[in-house]
């Protein structure tokens, strides 16, 4: 799949520009705090609007200003891994799940989503609620939640942080069995290098 991320958006102080083009199945994003990464994953999955510029992933153009462009959200198929994981508090893990699954529809290309419990380790938490789980098991579900909407690409921001090192390494290890077995393209930002280095094809660096 190919990305043509071609933008301009400020917020507040920052204002974030990117000129940016790969083929690559994943890309990294890094910078400082405040370059703008959280924003352009926002950008990517419709949540921002850019000032200016231009989307386009693989075939489909999902944002252009100047030809009044803008895919809606729920129409990109984009599964977010936000930094706070967001999981429903009132719903148990398997309902978390469900409501990803829900996301995704009937498209005629469904994932292997025991695969994805299986890799991820979470069969034992399906009846568990959020408020339950520790910290690397609630990243888990997040990232199980995002592939079980059956996503075009995957937007993972800084799904380590706040993580201890064991905990931290077992989900990179997790990604890293999903990733060329689900073949779904990933933009994943973090602030570790050396995160960006085993996961990703390429770097986009946001200054």
């Amino acid at each position: 799949m190919s990305f043509e991320i071609n933008l301009r958006h400020r917020v507040g102080d920052c204002a974030l520009s990117v000129d940016f083009s790969s083929e690559a199945a994943s890309i990294g994003v890094a910078g400082p705090s405040g370059a703008g990464k959280t924003t352009l994953l926002n950008c990517l999955a419709g949540l921002i609007a850019p000032d200016q510029g231009r989307i386009v992933i693989g075939s489909r153009t999902l944002f252009d200003r100047d030809q009044g462009i803008a895919v809606p959200v729920e129409q990109r198929r984009a599964g977010y891994v936000f930094q706070d994981a967001r999981l429903f508090p009132h719903l148990k893990v398997s309902a978390n799940l469900a409501y990803g699954e829900r996301l995704g529809g009937a498209t005629g290309d469904q994932i292997d989503r025991d695969q994805i419990i299986d890799v991820l380790g979470i069969a034992a938490l399906m009846d568990r609620w959020p408020a339950n789980l520790s910290g690397g098991e609630t990243r888990r579900v997040a990232i199980a939640r995002a592939l079980f909407a059956n996503p075009k690409f995957l937007l993972l921001d800084e799904p380590l942080a706040s993580l201890d090192h064991a905990r931290a390494e077992e989900i990179l290890s997790m990604i890293e069995q999903l990733g060329p077995s689900l073949a779904i393209p990933m933009i994943y930002v973090s602030h570790q290098p050396q995160e960006i280095a085993r996961l990703t094809d390429t770097v986009l660096n946001l200054a």
